[in-house]
């Protein structure tokens, strides 16, 4: 097969997979996951499509890839870094977490965090590197997950393409989903190397935002005790 041939080929993946989420007409923005319309392998070729056009960006960036050293596998490692790690979030399914029932009928607020989180921003792709609380009010009929279970699910959140106000908000509608809790708390802190990076280039700014729904929204003594003990060693 010629490299013409098998570019075409590579191309076609994501037309197929682009076709199959126009045919169910599912959103397919930055952030949003996408795992039940890649089929087994498509993964691989994928991949394999966005190291080839990372190798034209390079090409249009005017760097000598076949004679550096230091980048002559930059476009397969960046493809790699892309797919399966840092935006692995709209490509892997969620990752499994079994839920408890409340046995003992907790009903106090708990408390998770600060988790590290990772991610970029979806406007230039640098990255937004930061901290998450939970705040969770069971009642007898919520459900229970271990504390990794809590970063696994935020990180499959967070390993795609964001805006923090979206993160904070997506967060909360799966743990609500999972726990069915009274009351949900989320914050996150985070700093965005678009700002530090670029532009402005301010090092000290960061970004903080919550999310409140439940008994965390209409009771304001809930909400203080929370963002009170959230910081507490």
């Amino acid at each position: 097969m010629s490299k013409i041939d098998k570019h075409d080929q590579q191309e076609a993946v994501s037309q197929k997979i682009r076709y199959r989420l126009k045919q169910a007409g599912a959103r397919f923005h930055a952030n949003d996951n996408i795992a039940a319309f890649i089929e087994e392998g498509e993964l691989d070729a994928l991949q394999d499509e966005v190291q080839a056009k990372l190798a034209g960006v390079l090409e249009s960036l005017v760097i000598d890839t076949e004679n550096d050293h230091n980048t002559r596998d930059t476009a397969k490692r960046v493809a790699k870094m892309f797919v399966r790690e840092v935006f692995r979030g709209r490509y892997a399914a969620m990752p499994s977490s079994t839920e408890f029932p409340n046995v003992e009928r907790l009903n106090e607020l708990m408390i998770v965090g600060p988790i590290t989180v990772r991610s970029a921003c979806s406007h230039h792709l640098c990255p937004i590197i930061g901290r998450v609380w939970v705040g969770v009010m069971p009642n007898e009929n919520s459900n229970l997950i271990g504390l990794s279970k809590y970063a696994r699910l935020i990180d499959w959140v967070m390993t795609r393409p964001q805006i923090q106000e979206e993160a904070v908000s997506q967060i909360a509608e799966l743990l609500m989903r999972k726990l069915q809790p009274d009351g949900l708390a989320i914050v996150m802190e985070a700093d965005h190397f678009c700002m530090h990076w670029r532009g402005v280039k301010d090092s000290n700014s960061k970004m903080t935002n919550s999310v409140m729904r439940g008994s965390f929204l209409t009771n304001p003594d809930l909400r203080r005790e929370f963002l009170s003990l959230m910081h507490k060693p």
